[in-house]
């Protein structure tokens, strides 16, 4: 037994097909066609990594957010404060990708620049997998961090009433021979969007992911959507939820807990707020012996005895290597039913074709 990548059944679509979709849907929407294209490749890594809670089920919540101007489809963010290695943006509503993308390209040069780069956005909205951007930085050579918030799904331990965000932020490294070390993690016992995904599957979900409005657990994908999601590793998750809220809204001087709002209401503005750190390996004298030193890490977890009911360790990041190599050597991405349903809804609502599936 290994990790247990996420499945669905039906036709495959081909990547490409999917990112000329996406960025044609947004193009209708009137998003720049860089930005629709950053934002369509965003979705579709994360359905290649096997992350399909944060994959293409979640473009016609954008579209309908677009529709509202909740989110804007002209990203322009404005300088805030600029000291140096530190940057802070105001997002002004724009996509969450673009804002993201544009903290990662900041952070990793003044990261060149002075060992270091922090830039904080304020008033962005959802930017999918927080991996997609660590992970880029990594390949740029820098080690990562990224935090956002996000709307309520977490109830403070002790409680029945959603105030905090899954809050997820992701830590990436580069490795040896070109490889990434990368996490990538809600705090929650599970994704909200996986919660929506086995809904959109009609599947039932476990009773640690989520408890109903009484406060009981819950193993109704349905009401666990409209119930509160439960933290991962009891008080733990709720504590390293809340610092993450403090790091991406109270830091940045964006919204904090209820004052956020999800990529799923179309028509609220969603506050939420980013920090990225970027640290350059060379700055800390020693750039080859931090490579052979990840490395010799990487062998030490790879060559332990294994326990019982598995045939192999993982380094972090290693999995969605292996779901992107296997998902492409099988010709596409599979998507749920629901989401199917609704990206076909999509397609004809914008005059953009869907793509068909590949010939098998």
């Amino acid at each position: 037994m290994g990790h247990r990548v996420e499945h669905a059944t039906g036709p495959r679509i081909a990547p490409d097909r999917l990112r000329a979709f996406g960025t044609r849907v947004l193009a209708t929407l009137e998003v720049p066609e860089d930005d629709a294209a950053l934002v369509a490749d965003s979705l579709v890594q994360a359905d290649l990594w096997g992350h399909q809670s944060h994959g293409f089920l979640r473009l016609p919540w954008y579209a309908a957010r677009l529709r509202s101007r909740a989110m804007l489809a002209r990203t322009s963010p404005e300088v805030l404060s600029d000291t140096g290695p530190l940057l802070l943006l105001d997002g002004r509503d724009g996509i969450g990708q673009v804002l993201a993308e544009r903290a990662r390209t900041t952070a990793v040069d003044r990261a060149r620049r002075f060992g270091v780069g922090v830039v904080g956005v304020r008033n962005s909205n959802h930017f999918g997998t927080a991996m997609y951007f660590t992970r880029r930085a990594a390949a740029d050579g820098c080690v990562s961090v990224l935090t956002t918030n996000a709307s309520p799904a977490m109830a403070p331990w002790g409680g029945r009433e959603k105030v905090l965000g899954t809050n997820p932020w992701s830590i990436a490294a580069p490795g040896p021979g070109g490889r990434v070390v990368a996490v990538d993690i809600a705090n929650t016992a599970v994704a909200r969007g996986k919660i929506y995904l086995a809904k959109n599957r009609g599947e039932p979900i476990p009773e640690t992911w989520a408890m109903g409005p009484d406060g009981a657990p819950t193993t109704d994908a349905a009401e666990g959507v409209l119930g509160v999601i439960l933290p991962m590793a009891g008080h733990k998750g709720y504590a390293i939820t809340f610092l993450m809220d403090v790091l991406s809204g109270a830091l940045t001087g964006s919204g904090v807990g209820s004052e956020v709002h999800g990529p799923y209401e179309a028509a609220a503005r969603s506050r939420c707020g980013h920090l990225f750190l970027a640290l350059d390996p060379a700055a800390f004298g020693d750039r080859e012996g931090y490579e052979g030193r990840v490395e010799q890490l990487i062998a030490e977890v790879k060559g332990v005895p294994l326990a019982q009911g598995f045939d192999e360790v993982f380094y972090p990041g290693e999995v969605e290597d292996r779901a992107e190599a296997a998902t492409l050597a099988a010709g596409g991405i599979l998507l749920a039913e629901q989401s199917l349903g609704d990206l076909r809804g999509l397609a004809a609502e914008t005059g953009v074709p869907f793509p068909a599936a590949v010939a098998r």
